[in-house]
């Protein structure tokens, strides 16, 4: 393989622009040629490429975001889109293609290996959600976002004795919530996987505590529960504690990223590259036990990813 291309698609992450030096410098080490994508699959349809050497690529490591920029298409859910993808592929001479994304961004990859491009994906999202892998480029540093804004919140919250109600990120996936709450020590962390009821996981277990003394509370909400505001309005009506809402938003999408999503990033770079010339597609890189490995899309797609229920089990236990 003599030449490849580069993108990121779907949501930012921190830590992405680690995976594109890598790429970047290991297909060169390999004799390759590179091309970067600009804004993901929308690029690739409309032939917005970059050529990328080792110097275009110095500096990035620390940035957060993406310095391809990145974007979703929906044009590329259709064969048209995958097909117009395909021919700027051929014209320019890319024989194959590292995608750094998510689960819709990895189906992608698999329609462009199925035409004969082929494709490895890197999994790139704060909210940790990719079935096949343990750990998603960017969650680190997200986790450690979340929590230095709750222990902001906390300061103020102990100061006047106030119950603040924290919503994350994580879109349907419990992540971040589960260990930014331990990490904080939240009162409750209410996350889309464990039913919970209102009543007897937030009002009754803050009574509880009050009664021990305590006067100030962090409560942690997934995105995917929501609905902070009128959680925050019930509190303060049935516990008398002044209660605030706060919805940390995209700034957990941004901020250099942490020792562990560059190194990861590296790794998870290097072996797409790996895969791709010795002739393999259609690969999804992932990490299992702490070791780098890869699956085929298909399979990994298909993949289940299960929440540790015996730690969410212990940050209640622990936050009495």
């Amino acid at each position: 393989m003599k030449k490849i291309a580069i993108l990121t698609s779907g949501g930012d992450a921190p830590g992405m622009n680690a995976v594109i030096r890598s790429v970047v410098r290991t297909a060169i080490a390999r004799g390759m040629e590179v091309v970067g994508v600009v804004r993901g699959y929308n690029g690739l349809i409309n032939g917005d490429l970059i050529p990328m050497d080792a110097r275009s690529v110095s500096d990035i490591i620390q940035r957060g975001g993406t310095m391809l920029c990145t974007a979703r298409c929906a044009e590329f859910r259709y064969d048209e889109g995958v097909e117009k993808a395909k021919k700027t592929c051929i014209e320019n001479g890319i024989e194959g293609l590292v995608v750094v994304g998510g689960d819709g961004s990895f189906r992608g990859a698999a329609d462009l290996s199925a035409k004969g491009i082929l494709a490895v994906g890197v999994p790139g999202t704060i909210d940790n959600d990719i079935s096949m892998t343990e750990y998603t480029i960017g969650y680190d540093t997200a986790m450690n976002t979340a929590m230095e804004m709750v222990d902001k919140l906390r300061d103020t919250s102990q100061s006047h004795d106030r119950c603040s109600v924290v919503e994350v990120m994580g879109r349907n996936a419990g992540y971040i919530a589960l260990n930014a709450g331990i990490a904080c020590g939240a009162t409750t962390i209410l996350i889309p996987e464990v039913p919970y009821d209102f009543q007897r996981d937030v009002i009754d277990r803050m009574k509880r505590t009050q009664l021990t003394g305590k006067k100030h509370f962090i409560i942690v909400v997934a995105e995917g529960i929501g609905g902070v505001d009128e959680m925050a309005k019930r509190i303060e009506a049935e516990t008398g504690v002044e209660t605030r809402a706060t919805v940390l938003g995209h700034v957990q999408r941004g901020g250099h990223p942490t020792v562990r999503d560059r190194v990861t990033a590296s790794l998870m770079g290097y072996k797409a590259v790996e895969l791709l010339k010795e002739g393999i597609g259609n690969r999804v890189i992932a990490m299992k036990h702490d070791e780098i490995v890869d699956y085929d899309i298909f399979e990994a797609l298909n993949m289940k990813k299960e929440i540790d229920l015996e730690m969410y089990k212990i940050a209640h236990e622990i936050s009495i």
